[in-house]
């Protein structure tokens, strides 16, 4: 969260004024879509209650910060892209644990205020405070050194949290494997299906529906991982369902954003094809 906090700029925010409208569509398909399928699919799965805590928690929680990366690497909007993370992660201190409570609240007990101060140490304090180094240090060379490095350190730090819940959780993680797979592709997949539909139901062009459908699909699962560890510890499984997702949404991200890629591809062979029967 440092490192998204470092790279935002005061432009990044103003697309927040400037394009109201979709930003607003993107927090409600963000804060709608994904709880409301993973709660469907902890149903209908009949998931033990560690799982499905975990996939809920997922799914409350705001968008991943790599989904920017993937919106560039297929030509969607960009600056959407932005606005929605940061949106959903400034809405996640009030939204994530409302959701969680009211969605797992009759089962288990929810620490709600518990949650809203750990999302705000978590995520909102290390975004400003890079946010406000980015504001004073950017035009220095050596800020800018650090600000490379930035992206790699969080991989690191998210591969040794994911590591460490597995390794910690390995027998429940065996029993259940197949099963959290199971639940993890139909909500991710589910999320990049739906989040496409809403930008063809609000007449979105090509980049924002594709920009929509990554960044509804694409979670926080770090966060996610995070609260499961810090607020659900009686429920192993809801740290491993949270650690899991954190590496299959990377991969499918990567996935359609190369689908994507080679869906213009194809548009762009046939048009050639075209162009040389014409002549």
């Amino acid at each position: 969260m440092l490192g998204m906090g470092m790279t935002l700029t005061k432009q990044d925010f103003k697309i927040l004024a400037e394009r109201p409208l979709d930003i607003f569509i993107g927090a409600c398909a963000q804060y709608t879509i994904m709880p409301l399928i993973a709660f469907t699919i902890a149903n209908i799965l009949g998931l033990p209650t560690g799982i499905g805590v975990g996939l809920i928690l997922v799914g409350c929680c705001p968008g991943g910060v790599s989904s920017n990366i993937m919106s560039f690497l297929c030509k969607g909007d960009v600056a959407f892209s932005v606005g929605m993370t940061t949106a959903s992660t400034i809405l996640s201190p009030v939204l994530t644990p409302f959701l969680v409570l009211q969605l797992v609240g009759e089962q288990i007990e929810v620490q709600a205020f518990g949650m809203f101060k750990s999302i705000l140490i978590v995520t909102i304090l290390p975004i400003a405070i890079g946010f406000i180094c980015n504001l004073i240090f950017d035009k220095k060379e050596s800020f800018k050194d650090v600000k490379e490095v930035m992206p790699g350190i969080s991989v690191i730090g998210l591969a040794l949290i994911v590591g460490g819940v597995i390794a910690l959780q390995g027998s429940n993680f065996v029993k259940s494997g197949l099963l959290i797979f199971l639940a993890i592709f139909l909500h991710n997949s589910i999320g990049y299906l739906l989040g496409y539909g809403v930008g063809i139901l609000t007449r979105m062009s090509d980049a924002k529906r594709r920009t929509i459908s990554i960044e509804v699909g694409m979670q926080n699962a770090g966060l996610a991982t995070n609260l499961a560890t810090a607020h659900f510890g009686a429920l192993p499984e809801a740290a491993i369902a949270s650690a899991v997702s954190c590496v299959w949404h990377s991969i499918t991200g990567t996935l359609l954003a190369g689908l994507f890629i080679q869906i213009d591809n194809m548009k762009k062979r046939k048009m050639e094809n075209l162009k040389n029967k014409a002549a």
